[in-house]
């Protein structure tokens, strides 16, 4: 038995990706800044992926840029503005509950000189509007903010970002990490007034190893590699095209977005009123949040026993951040939450293709979890 509830780690390679990717490397192997006829099918292949991650998000192809993944668009995204717009500030406007490629960056960018303001958020992950406009200045340069929070699912206002910006008559950039909101919730970054935007493969049903930066047209930032032509300069490289071939298929792959999130929010429903029936079981994430990530705590039970255990029993949950490699998680502690909720959570996410029968396996897990590990304590 395999039930899976990690997708905020990675998600499993539709099968349209896998066929995408064997493609690439079998038939379209060419690199595509080659002038050969093999070449120039990589190029082609190239040039319909990035159409067709383009489409996905409303935008030119032109201003689709490809990287290794999220948390190298992310960091291209927030260095690159930062340096490249400090002649005309030094403040940078951000969350305290980020993901650590954007978190641990804007800790370097503020070793260098950089004034960081790391808004803070309630017991739910939320940031106040208020305090956003307040902290945006005429001297900020850069506004990043993730769309939906990895760990708890809050869904963050990026649009009112661009209004402080207007309002302060300030020059900032926008930056979205939208890595968690990609393929499952509609997302067009011009319309939300977003500059940069970061989304990932692996999180859609497509490979590791493959991610894009939107960028708007007329956007400048300063590139973090030299020394190639690929990518307008902006990510130099050999494009990794089994990688993005496999992106561009999970992303054709997506069903209708809107229907799916609905679906989503019913299942979401389901599980969080089978969970509450369960003592000493608590919700962390807010009821509105993205309802393909719910994050929990089992007061009590320290998450570790309740991983292992639902683990032998084929059922894959997590504790945070998969990037966090089991250290407690930043987010929920930012959160302002107790101790015991701190020790226990467990990060339960959704992908099209979790069932009611797979909700259901988990919530017999958790109740006997608990018996079993109380009683070897």
């Amino acid at each position: 038995m395999e039930i899976y509830f990690d997708n905020s780690a990675t998600t499993a390679p539709c099968r349209e990706a896998v066929n995408a990717v064997s493609k690439a490397l079998t038939q379209c192997w060419g690199n595509p800044s080659s002038l050969h006829f093999l070449g120039n099918q990589a190029k082609e292949m190239l040039d319909r992926s990035r159409e067709d991650i383009a489409k996905c998000l409303s935008c030119s192809p032109e201003e689709i840029f490809f990287t290794s993944g999220g948390t190298e668009s992310n960091n291209l995204a927030v260095i690159g503005a930062a340096h490249k717009m400090r002649r005309m500030g030094k403040r940078i406007v951000s969350t305290c509950v980020e993901h650590s490629s954007v978190d641990e960056t804007l800790d370097k960018l503020e070793a260098e000189g950089f004034e960081v303001i790391k808004l803070k958020v309630d017991s739910f992950g939320r940031i106040s509007e208020k305090d956003l406009f307040a902290a945006v200045n005429s001297n900020t340069i850069l506004i990043t903010m993730m769309l939906v929070n990895n760990e708890v699912g809050t869904i963050m206002p990026v649009e009112a970002a661009k209004r402080a910006a207007l309002m302060a008559r300030s020059p900032a950039l926008i930056h979205c990490d939208a890595v968690q909101a990609f393929g499952k919730m509609p997302i067009k970054p011009a319309a939300m007034g977003v500059d940069l935007m970061t989304v990932s493969s692996h999180k859609i049903h497509g490979p590791k190893g493959a991610g894009a930066l939107y960028i708007r047209k007329g956007i400048k930032i300063t590139p973090r590699a030299i020394g190639g032509e690929q990518e307008k300069k902006i990510r130099p490289g050999t494009e990794a095209m089994p990688a993005i071939a496999g992106f561009a298929a999970a992303v054709k792959a997506l069903p209708n977005i809107q229907n799916e999130l609905e679906q989503m929010k019913i299942l979401r429903d389901y599980m969080v009123s089978k969970l509450c029936e369960i003592p000493d079981v608590v919700i962390n994430s807010p009821p509105d949040a993205l309802p393909y990530v719910t994050n929990i705590s089992v007061l009590g039970i320290k998450s570790e026993p309740m991983l292992n255990f639902l683990s032998e029993r084929g059922i894959c949950v997590s504790s945070g951040s998969a990037c966090s490699k089991g250290k407690a998680s930043h987010v929920l502690a930012r959160m302002g939450l107790d101790r015991k909720r701190l020790d226990s959570p467990l990060r339960i996410s959704f992908s099209r293709f979790t069932t009611v029968q797979q909700i259901d396996a988990l919530i017999a897990g958790i109740k006997e979890g608990k018996k079993v590990i109380r009683a070897v304590k």
